[in-house]
């Protein structure tokens, strides 16, 4: 349904009308086994990850289709630049982790800065909403959040710097639509959560019920390191 060829999307072998040849299969891990039930990243233990209980983010919870390493971060670079048509290997994937989620009244997405979206043409998590939104049959609203603030690139950022990065970088344009709706809120990648946050926040104040949050892929938490007692003792 929705290979762009016959190839495979990580490596570019023959793949008989799949996205993956067999052997790349073992490169794409599913985002499940023992996962945060707020931010959705895969934890070391089934609990709630330490960052949601130090700070709990803004959104009711989020969901995440694949783990964001090896060949999933191949897919992910492809489909944010040139190879639009994975929107549906992800929505596909994404769909199946709503089960069971409340009701939904509509979806919204994560606006690009206007440099990345002249540079690649299309805004990925626009396309992720829209094949969403017609699988769970759930409206889809468009231009509803604007960037207003361009800010540096997140990647490579530390946690405290992506949140500082994003505040006050977006609006709402559309108040009235979010007014006491269980909004849907899409985007390709969660790291840290920081992005999703920041718009978590000014859609709850222009009056959404609250937020869920849905991505193609995520990062594993992954605790803080403890300092090291010994080297301590020893300084």
């Amino acid at each position: 349904m929705f290979p762009e060829d016959n190839t495979c999307d990580i490596c570019g072998k023959e793949s008989f009308g799949s996205n993956l040849c067999q052997d790349c299969k073992g490169k794409v891990k599913l985002n499940d086994g023992n996962i945060c039930p707020v931010c959705g990243r895969k934890t070391f233990r089934p609990e709630m990850c330490m960052q949601c209980k130090s700070k709990p983010p803004l959104f009711k919870k989020a969901v995440s289709a694949f783990l964001y390493e090896e060949g999933v971060t191949v897919l992910i670079s492809k489909f944010k630049n040139g190879s639009p048509y994975l929107k549906e290997l992800f929505a596909d994937k994404i769909s199946e982790r709503l089960v069971g989620f409340p009701e939904i009244d509509c979806i919204t997405y994560v606006p690009l800065t206007k440099k990345s979206a002249y540079k690649r043409g299309y805004n990925q998590s626009k396309l992720l909403a829209k094949s969403l939104s017609k699988r769970i049959q759930t409206p889809l609203l468009c231009g509803a959040i604007k960037r207003i603030k361009s800010g540096k690139a997140q990647k490579g950022l530390t946690g405290k710097q992506r949140i500082e990065n994003v505040k006050g970088a977006f609006k709402v344009v559309k108040r009235d639509k979010f007014k006491d709706k269980n909004v849907l809120l899409v985007d390709d990648i969660l790291t840290t959560g920081s992005t999703v946050n920041e718009i978590s926040r000014i859609l709850l104040k222009a009056g959404a019920k609250a937020v869920y949050v849905a991505t193609a892929a995520s990062v594993e938490y992954k605790p803080p390191e403890k300092p090291n007692s010994e080297a301590k003792n020893r300084s």
